[in-house]
């Protein structure tokens, strides 16, 4: 009798993780046809008659952020941009949120190098040197005697947007050769998804 219900036990264990991934699945783009999808059907039928379509919604949206994107590519573009910079600038309350806003866009910037804030994934030497913690290389700066420091910002898992600044030395770093993207999946997977070995630099 034991071994019948640890045998019911595991299969009902083993049923459950096969379907965890679908449910996420299933969740997700009820969240995103709630969120998105029907929000943005409800605001077009303010102004045309335009047929209840699941998914038409979303779909105008990915239209629309990539004809953004293309437009903010160009030279006018990037003018606009700079423009816009400029105004908000001078308004203190939208300066700071539109700043916030263009720090969190820069840093997630994983496809264009010239605007990503992260620079490079390193290991920090943590722990004594009895371990190490993933970072991310954001610029340098000189100590009182010209020597040049490293500025390391280390996220907490699993929200890559959180966790603290470190000014230190070269000798404390390793370059572990894992693309910001690759560091930055191993720290929302909390683990689970990351490169099997160190990359040679």
């Amino acid at each position: 009798m034991k071994q019948f219900f640890l045998h019911i036990r595991t299969y009902i264990l083993r049923g459950l993780l096969a379907i965890i991934p679908l449910l996420l699945c299933v969740a997700a783009i009820e969240l995103l046809y709630r969120l998105i999808d029907k929000q943005i059907m409800h605001f077009l039928a303010q102004f045309i008659d335009i047929r209840q379509i699941p998914g038409l919604g979303i779909l105008l949206l990915l239209i629309c952020l990539y004809i953004i994107g293309l437009i903010f590519s160009n030279v006018l573009g990037r003018q606009v941009l700079k423009f816009i910079d400029y105004i908000t600038e001078h308004i203190p309350i939208i300066k700071f949120i539109y700043g916030v806003g263009k720090q969190i866009s820069d840093t997630l910037s994983v496809t264009d190098p010239q605007k990503q804030a992260f620079q490079k994934a390193v290991l920090v030497n943590a722990f004594d040197g009895k371990g190490w913690m993933i970072g991310f290389l954001t610029g340098h700066v000189h100590d009182l005697n010209g020597e040049q420091l490293l500025k390391v910002f280390v996220p907490t898992a699993p929200h890559p947007l959180t966790g603290f600044i470190l000014i230190i030395n070269s000798a404390q770093v390793m370059d572990c050769g894992w693309t910001v993207e690759e560091a930055l999946k191993m720290i929302v997977s909390v683990g689970i998804i990351s490169p099997e070995s160190f990359k040679k630099v």
